[in-house]
């Protein structure tokens, strides 16, 4: 639940961030290698929207783990990878020009999110209509072998 928190709070830090910088591009007026400014803002505001829409669809899976006490679907377990390694990359990518804190707030939630899939990870697979795990009937019982 705490890693689902951190990626809610993570989500409106992007869009608040992505939504400024939109704001300083469209008043600066200035070209980079000929790109509209209004158009640049655009796609600031546009990443905003998206990476938050990403972390929360992130929080909300976690979010069903915990309630649900199961791990995710295959969906679900490739979207909390693909958060994790985005986390290990955005924070090497942000140590150089933002801070060490950047670094490691981005390694903070890149080990809750970590750590929740490998507590998950050694859980049988769903029971399915007969009440086996995996939806199937165990196999039958071997006899010894004669010696």
């Amino acid at each position: 639940m705490t890693a689902a928190v951190l990626l809610i709070l993570e989500a409106f830090g992007f869009a608040f961030v992505n939504w400024i910088m939109g704001i300083v591009v469209r008043h600066q007026q200035m070209s980079l290698a000929g790109l509209d400014p209004g158009a640049m803002a655009v796609g600031a505001w546009a990443a905003g929207v998206l990476m938050a829409l990403f972390l929360i669809g992130c929080a909300v899976v976690l979010v069903r783990m915990a309630q649900r006490d199961r791990s995710p679907g295959r969906f679900g377990r490739i979207l909390l990878i693909v958060c994790a390694v985005t986390h290990g990359v955005l924070g090497a990518g942000l140590a150089a020009p933002v801070g060490w804190a950047a670094f490691v707030g981005m390694m903070v939630i890149l080990g809750f999110v970590v750590l929740t899939l490998v507590l998950y990870a050694g859980e049988a697979p769903a029971a399915g209509p007969d009440g086996e795990p995996g939806g199937s009937t165990p196999p039958p019982p071997v006899a010894p072998a004669a010696v």
